[in-house]
């Protein structure tokens, strides 16, 4: 199975600490009232989006955004805006 498919038909186990939701809130400056792992789940459905695997994390390129997820595990650690 490609990698973008094996990511999106686990969306459902997808999720952060309570660290890594202020860590990406923060870094993506969104609200405090924003779901950050409804927003990666968004980010990474896109058709646009470029997912690859490289090493134990995912990774997830849109428009200016990159998610890093852990592969085993699908705790998103961080996610950041790209200069």
């Amino acid at each position: 199975m490609e990698a973008e498919q094996i990511l999106k038909s686990h969306l459902n186990l997808l999720h952060t600490t309570k660290m890594g939701a202020i860590r990406i809130q923060k870094n993506l400056r969104l609200t405090p009232k924003e779901d950050v792992v409804t927003y990666c789940k968004n980010k990474i459905l896109d058709k646009k989006s470029l997912i690859y695997q490289q090493g134990k994390n995912w990774y997830c390129k849109i428009d200016q955004v990159i998610v890093t997820i852990h592969a085993s595990s699908y705790t998103i650690i961080t996610a950041h805006i790209v200069k």
